[in-house]
């Protein structure tokens, strides 16, 4: 058995530090989930913290621990779905720290697709960070949000084209 089941084992288990450890693991992909889900930093931390708690709350019914992470992020997904309206606008500056040109280059292009990204549809932008942040297919994506497959597809291509061409005008 891998050492990242025996973890969530022993976390199923009431083991503190397990579950500490696993949170360790994929804290940066549930946050980059929920920030380009939400669009706001603040959000994001605040859909992460209740995620984990719940998560943690309940890991003991966690059916299977190979799904740990499908069920996290499903955890994750209901969060941000629901925070869809309460969230403001981030309007973002630039940070001081940018003294050289080239990185305020990359940084203004990283802003800029964020922006793109950003200007989706809330579907959209859910459908597109669960398929790349959380690793879910359309099949699972689909069964998560009560749509169809092809809706899934559909709609994730769509929103791809869209950013595309966002970024080449």
């Amino acid at each position: 058995m891998n050492q990242n089941l025996q973890q969530i084992k022993k976390a199923k288990a009431g083991d503190t530090d397990a579950f500490a450890e696993l949170y360790r693991e994929i804290y940066l992909d549930l946050y980059r989930f929920a920030l380009y889900t939400l669009k706001n930093p603040a959000d994001a931390e605040d859909a992460v913290s209740e995620t984990v708690m719940d998560a943690f709350a309940s890991i003991r019914r966690l059916r299977s621990e190979a799904s740990f992470r499908a069920w996290i992020f499903r955890i994750l997904s209901i969060k941000c779905k629901r925070r869809f309206s309460e969230r403001g606008t981030l309007c973002e500056a630039l940070p001081e720290t940018l003294s050289d040109d080239s990185a305020l280059y990359d940084y203004a292009e990283i802003l800029d697709l964020r922006n793109q990204f950003f200007r989706l549809q809330d579907d959209e932008r859910l459908i597109i960070s669960m398929h790349i942040f959380a690793g879910y297919t359309s099949q699972e994506i689909a069964k998560i949000l009560h749509k169809s497959a092809g809706t899934i597809r559909s709609r994730e291509s769509r929103a791809l084209k869209k950013l595309s061409m966002q970024l080449t005008s």
